[in-house]
């Protein structure tokens, strides 16, 4: 391509990516100076855990073009996930029903965005000719939320989420690493005020401070990430949560604003935004395999799911049905699921 207008590509860009159903484009730079540290001393705290993928490979995950050489540029995208606009804790409430973080209710997203990013790769190609570029959705070592607050798609807030004043914070974030020099969005600032709400919100306290999350007593990291047991002091606290968690969005302000997805694979399945925990801890490893299937709660595998139902199910309300199916589960082939069917059952005493 002679001559290349790159301010105008970089709006053609923003009005492709719309049309392939992001609901933002924006651009940045690859300079990540000023979150280096703050990774570092977050890994130096062990507030990552488990979670060993976020201590390898710092130098690329700080350095993207360490990544991918020739990288000069992240096309950031965002697209919404919510199905409903209503924020309220009083799913929490219902002990006998199962809450799932509503990001997992439908079909996993990395493989729908990632084929949109590719989308949006051909068809700057078409215009540009042969690019340097690679896409990211949540696959690699690369800090999305950094990249995505430096290009404009919003601000890291106090419960570490990244949050739009016009969408709020239910969305799954992407990223096109390119060689192209186009220009750059502008960054927005933070916009949490004095708020806490997230902070104080949280059952298992797991903000050390505004923008600091100890990972390790978060839920979302105990019934996702963590393939032991559960510590038994952090529970109770989960409450009827099975896979992740979502209190701090939902008594985040700017959630107001969320705006429902049109996307028909994030359309929540077999009932997962309203099911009994019993029904649930009654799948068979088949059953939860063939359920699971394009979803992201399958890579926790069948003994962690149990093992979460069953913690589930020892802070639900005591009744006949909920004692009988954990008793059903005392011999189950695995020890991490007789372990915390026992706790559970105990609860009931």
């Amino acid at each position: 391509m002679a001559n290349p207008d790159f301010s105008q590509m970089a709006t053609d860009i923003k009005a492709w990516g719309m049309e392939l159903g992001f609901q933002q484009v924006a651009i940045t730079d690859i300079d990540l100076t000023n979150y280096e540290p703050l990774l570092s001393a977050w890994i130096e705290r062990n507030y990552h855990g488990a979670m060993d993928y976020m201590a390898n490979n710092h130098d690329k995950r700080c350095h993207p073009e360490q990544l991918v050489p020739g990288t000069i540029r992240v096309v950031c995208v965002r697209m919404d996930y919510a199905n409903q606009t209503e924020n309220s804790l009083a799913p929490m409430q219902q002990s006998d029903k199962a809450y799932i973080s509503r990001y997992a209710r439908g079909r996993d997203y990395h493989k729908l965005m990632r084929k949109r990013l590719q989308k949006l790769a051909t068809r700057i190609e078409r215009v540009a000719g042969p690019i340097g570029y690679r896409a990211f959705v949540d696959s690699a070592p690369v800090l999305e939320r950094a990249l995505a607050e430096k290009s404009g798609l919003g601000w890291i807030g106090k419960n570490t989420m990244l949050i739009n004043k016009q969408a709020g914070s239910w969305f799954f974030l992407g990223e096109l690493f390119t060689d192209l020099p186009l220009p750059l969005d502008a960054q927005d600032s933070d916009h949490c005020g004095s708020c806490h709400a997230c902070i104080d919100i949280c059952p298992t306290k797991a903000f050390v401070r505004p923008n600091v999350l100890d990972a390790t007593r978060c839920i979302s990291y105990l019934t996702i990430e963590l393939r032991t047991a559960i510590p038994e002091d952090l529970r109770a606290p989960i409450g009827n949560r099975v896979f992740g968690c979502d209190d701090c969005q939902l008594v985040c302000p700017w959630n107001k604003f969320t705006k429902r997805t049109t996307e028909d694979d994030f359309t929540p399945r077999h009932e997962l935004d309203d099911v009994g925990l019993v029904d649930l801890f009654s799948w068979s490893e088949q059953e939860f395999l063939e359920k699971t299937a394009g979803s992201t709660i399958r890579r926790i595998g069948y003994a962690c799911w149990l093992r979460n139902i069953a913690v589930a199910l020892g802070n639900a309300s005591t009744s006949t049905e909920i004692v009988e199916a954990l008793q059903e589960k005392l011999h189950d082939p695995s020890e991490l699921v007789r372990e915390h069917v026992r706790w559970a059952l105990k609860q009931h005493e």
